[in-house]
């Protein structure tokens, strides 16, 4: 019988100060199986770093030399792809998994070239490999995927070769699992891949963290009165995480609620769209009602805090393969109003845990925040069926002992 020495996660880039919700979701469960004596690395790419070896708690992170295989790029068009898409090129990454010693099994969060390697490394070395769905591989809306190839469109691809040697586009078809955060990509991959082992395996919060946190200490950080209603939405300032929306609804809602203010949380991943967000919150002359906090690193206790300072959480995405931001709003007791978008109606249910209304519609999504602020009985009866449930299936020990069970039927099926 193999046993589960080693597993080794395949990444982009790993850095605090650009985290999101894979970032969040591969430090938590390695920290989880590290814990449990399983060692448990991360390999990615040098992206907004240097290569070497970090430690994060006790994860390490190994960093390695990369590039973007298309001739004629701008230095513009490499910082959109170091931000958000493309498909870079790390022969050391490659040659650090072959030389990497007592793996188990090879657990890949991105496909493209980077998850040939993955697929490569693991076939030479004779051990499985398994891959993770974070961003939607058939519910990515299509023009997302044309905005994240725009960089490069029209320049001479001469890193195919290493792609069809690496089997890029066999990485889905040739793993020994597949793994999807969100329920309605986990019914599509069943689908597209009947014979295939694929399993629904969501995200999970350190539910303690968020449940224990201090309002005040957040709010007096950042200089909020006691009168100051707070409206949170926390994701990386992105289309796909569609703020612009949210700041129209939002003016139309604070037209009648003058002491609420909406604070946005997180890192800019494309610069162009944080652009226009400030040029519509000047227009809309919200620069008084609106606060955009750059995003804090995974460590920060002021983050748990934002949540706790909030009378309710929004999340207004146009495609959200999870919403791991749900979880922390419901660990931290903060009602949540969303789009119904992705996975988001996968876990989420309308007026039991969270008020669910039609994606794009910002009159309703105005609509859903006038209710949460005047009926204080929904607030409160919302947020008690949702700690609830998050307390019992998604803290991250349990979905990391979920995760312990597929690895064991990979490795002895």
């Amino acid at each position: 019988m193999t046993e589960l020495k080693k597993v080794v996660h395949v990444m982009r880039r790993f850095v605090p100060e650009k985290w999101g919700g894979t970032e969040s979701v591969v430090f938590n469960l390695a920290r989880e199986f590290s814990r449990e004596g399983v060692e448990s690395p991360v390999f990615c790419t040098a992206m907004f770093s240097a290569p070497g070896l970090q430690r994060f708690e006790e994860v390490p992170v190994r960093r390695f030399r990369y590039l973007f295989p298309w001739l004629g790029l701008s230095g513009a068009a490499k910082d959109k792809l170091r931000l958000k898409g493309g498909s870079p090129l790390s022969l050391s990454l490659f040659l650090g998994l072959l030389k990497e010693k007592e793996v188990s099994l090879i657990h890949t969060h991105v496909q493209h070239r980077l998850g040939g390697m993955a697929r490569t490394a693991a076939r030479l070395k004779g051990i499985p490999y398994v891959v993770s769905i974070h961003g939607g591989h058939f519910t990515l809306p299509s023009d997302q995927v044309d905005k994240m190839s725009e960089p490069f469109r029209g320049k001479l691809e001469w890193g195919k070769a290493f792609g069809f040697l690496l089997g890029a586009r066999r990485v889905l078809s040739d793993a020994d699992a597949i793994l999807c955060v969100g329920e309605n990509e986990y019914n599509e991959m069943r689908r597209n891949y009947p014979d295939k082992m694929v399993f629904h395996l969501p995200n999970g919060v350190c539910v303690d963290r968020f449940a224990n946190a201090e309002a005040q200490a957040f709010r007096s950080a950042f200089g909020f009165q006691s009168s100051e209603k707070i409206v949170l939405c926390v994701s990386r300032i992105d289309y796909q995480k569609n703020q612009i929306g949210l700041v129209r609804a939002f003016a139309r809602f604070a037209k009648t609620h003058p002491d609420h203010r909406l604070v946005l949380i997180g890192a800019a991943t494309v610069e162009g769209y944080h652009a226009e967000l400030m040029t519509e919150i000047e227009e809309l002359g919200l620069d008084n009602r609106v606060r955009i906090i750059p995003g804090m690193t995974p460590d920060d206790p002021l983050l748990p805090g934002a949540y706790k300072a909030s009378e309710m959480f929004v999340l207004a995405s146009s495609h959200e393969p999870f919403g791991i931001v749900v979880l922390e709003a419901w660990a931290a007791g903060t009602p949540v109003l969303a789009y119904a978008v992705g996975g988001v109606p996968g876990f989420c249910t309308d007026r039991e845990d969270s008020l669910l209304v039609e994606a794009g519609n910002e009159l309703r999504l105005a609509e859903g925040m006038a209710e949460l602020a005047a009926d204080a009985a929904l607030r409160t009866a919302l947020s008690s069926r949702a700690f609830e449930t998050v307390s019992g299936r998604y803290d991250w020990p349990v979905v990391a002992a979920q995760l312990r069970e597929i690895y064991h039927r990979v490795l002895h099926d």
